[in-house]
């Protein structure tokens, strides 16, 4: 009996605002999936790097990295579903690039950490689904003022919207594996159960190809 390959690895993605957490635990509990967060709150580097961004983003850039490599891995090693609150792509293609760009990470580092990411990557499978959350920047700011969190209450809309012109650039151009994209503004997954409903059939179709 052809049994439907059980997907190990599906990893959400977006920019800060677009509801990645909220759709990474409403998926885990539809799925019976193991949610994988980001632990922001044990990260030693976060502090520093507000305080003073060009001296320590390079540092906070290679922790980032061990530890979604560590993830991966993890993942990779298990034998249940994980779904994952964004992905080791991430850091590489939108964040450290997008810190160079404003001049908060040397050329010399940024280089550096970018040939260390890509040894990195020929050593790791990409998700079997990639999720994609695609927002605007109102719609960002409308859902990062809702959650109120205190350190990203100085976010500037400039830095969104080069990091929504990373995004967008990266996703456009995503050739590892089977991608989703959800149009956030769009489709209101945390409050509309409908739109929901959408999300769920979408992934079916994708992973298991229900129709």
């Amino acid at each position: 009996m052809a049994k439907s390959k059980k997907p190990k690895h599906v990893a959400i993605a977006g920019n800060i605002g677009a509801g990645k957490t909220t759709l990474t635990e409403m998926l885990a509990k539809h799925y019976k999936w193991i949610p994988q967060f980001e632990d922001v709150d044990h990260n030693p580097y976060l502090n520093d790097f507000y305080e003073d961004m060009p001296r320590w983003s390079f540092n906070l850039q290679i922790y980032f990295l061990n530890n979604r490599l560590n993830q991966v891995l993890e993942i990779q090693r298990g034998t249940e579903t994980v779904i994952q609150d964004r992905t080791i792509f991430e850091d590489a293609n939108i964040f450290a690039p997008n810190l160079h760009d404003m001049g908060l990470m040397g050329k010399r580092d940024f280089n550096n950490y970018y040939s260390f990411f890509s040894t990195l990557k020929t050593m790791v499978s990409p998700p079997d689904l990639l999720i994609y959350l695609k927002a605007s920047v109102p719609t960002l700011v409308a859902q990062i003022q809702k959650r109120g969190r205190e350190y990203e209450e100085n976010i500037r809309l400039d830095y969104l919207k080069k990091l929504n012109e990373y995004y967008n650039k990266w996703i456009d151009n995503y050739k590892e594996g089977s991608l989703l994209v959800i149009d956030v503004d769009h489709n209101k997954f945390a409050e509309n159960e409908e739109h929901f409903g959408e999300i769920i059939n979408k992934i079916d179709s994708q992973l298991y190809g229900l129709f």
